[in-house]
């Protein structure tokens, strides 16, 4: 049986020293999928393309075009460790796409997995770079997780999070020597910072 949904699944600030984790999941049809043909997966678009492609995405949704975005916090990251916060993270986004296992095959990229329950699932190295779909899900998490951060920023202006989205940039480490820690930052990445 052919599956009538294709879902694309891609994580997003696995990296950084502060933020979250955002989990991107798109579930559209393959007559769909032909429509984002051109996009590229996140790293290789500037801010201007990825809001575009976002914006289009986001546009299209309806029955047979969803995204959802799920985020894992610092401090889950801190208690429970980056996978299985990350794993908590894709089977919530999972849950609210609200479909069938069995009526979607689920492309996910690196080293990322669904439940048990989805038969059709393949896990991609560099996936986002060659699926469609992955890609698809990699530009909702960045667009949806850039604005996050430049959010925290007006909360925690010392950090400079709208410049580097929480990443360990010279002058962030410099911000963190020279404030402490927030409540934003991943005290199990920084621990050989202060």
């Amino acid at each position: 049986m052919t599956q009538k949904y294709i879902i694309g699944i891609d994580e997003v600030g696995r990296g950084p020293l502060a933020g979250p984790v955002a989990i991107g999941a798109v579930l559209t049809t393959p007559d769909v999928l032909v429509r984002f043909k051109d996009i590229k997966e996140s790293k290789q678009l500037s801010e201007k393309k990825r809001e575009f492609w976002n914006e289009k995405i986001r546009s299209e949704e309806g029955v047979l075009l969803k995204s959802v975005v799920t985020y894992v916090s610092a401090n889950e990251i801190d208690e429970l460790g980056i996978a299985v916060a990350i794993r908590r993270a894709l089977y919530e986004a999972l849950n609210m796409l609200d479909v069938s296992p069995d009526d979607c095959r689920v492309l996910l990229d690196g080293g990322l997995h669904a439940g048990e329950a989805y038969a059709h699932q393949e896990t991609i190295i560099g996936g986002d770079a060659k699926e469609t779909i992955i890609a698809m899900a990699s530009v909702v998490a960045k667009v949806s997780r850039d604005r996050l951060m430049v959010s925290l920023d007006a909360h925690y202006p010392a950090y400079g999070f709208a410049k580097h989205k929480g990443y360990g940039t010279k002058a962030h480490i410099d911000a963190i020597r020279t404030n402490g820690l927030s409540k934003e930052h991943r005290r199990s990445f920084c621990k050989n910072i202060l």
